[in-house]
C-alpha cells in the first residue's frame, strides 16, 4: 500500500516538476503552442488544467511503479521508467484520453509525437526519481 501511494504521490509531482518544465523548454524553443502549468478549468470538478493532468500523472505513477517491481534498481530501472512514461501514457492520450473527450482518436504528426514522448519521458523518468529518494526515508 505504501508504495502505491509513493507511486502516485512521485506520479503527481513529477507531472509539475518534470513534465511541465520540459513542456516549458519545447515552448520557449518554438516546438509546440502548448505552453506549461495551464490553469484553465477542466470538468468535472473544474480544477485547473495542469492539477488535473498531475492527478493523472500520479495514477500513471502507481501502474508505473507496480509494473516496475521486478526491476534491478541501477541505471536500467531510470531508463525503463522513461521508457515506460514516453510510451504508454502517450498512446493512452492519443487513442484513450482524446476520444473521451469528443475529439477524434489521435493521429499524430511526427514533430508532435517527438514532443509528446519527450515529457512523458520526462515524467517517467521523474517519477522514477521521486519514488526512490521518497522510498529511502
Amino acid at each position: 500500500m505504501k508504495r502505491l501511494l509513493l507511486g502516485f504521490v512521485a506520479g503527481f509531482f513529477a507531472t509539475l516538476f518534470f513534465h511541465q518544465p520540459v513542456l516549458w523548454l519545447l515552448h520557449i524553443a518554438g516546438a509546440t503552442p502548448r505552453g506549461p502549468y495551464n490553469m484553465k478549468a477542466v470538468a468535472p470538478l473544474h480544477v485547473p488544467s495542469v492539477i488535473s493532468l498531475a492527478f493523472w500523472g500520479g495514477v500513471w505513477g502507481i501502474i508505473m511503479i507496480a509494473a516496475l517491481s521486478k526491476v534491478p534498481k541501477g541505471a536500467a530501472y531510470y531508463l525503463i521508467a522513461a521508457v515506460f512514461g514516453a510510451i504508454l501514457p502517450t498512446l493512452a492520450s492519443w487513442f484513450i484520453s482524446a476520444p473521451m473527450h469528443g475529439q477524434p482518436a489521435a493521429v499524430p504528426k511526427p514533430p508532435m509525437m517527438l514532443i509528446g514522448f519527450a515529457v512523458n519521458a520526462a515524467w517517467g523518468l521523474g517519477t522514477a526519481i521521486l519514488y526512490r529518494a521518497m522510498a529511502r526515508k
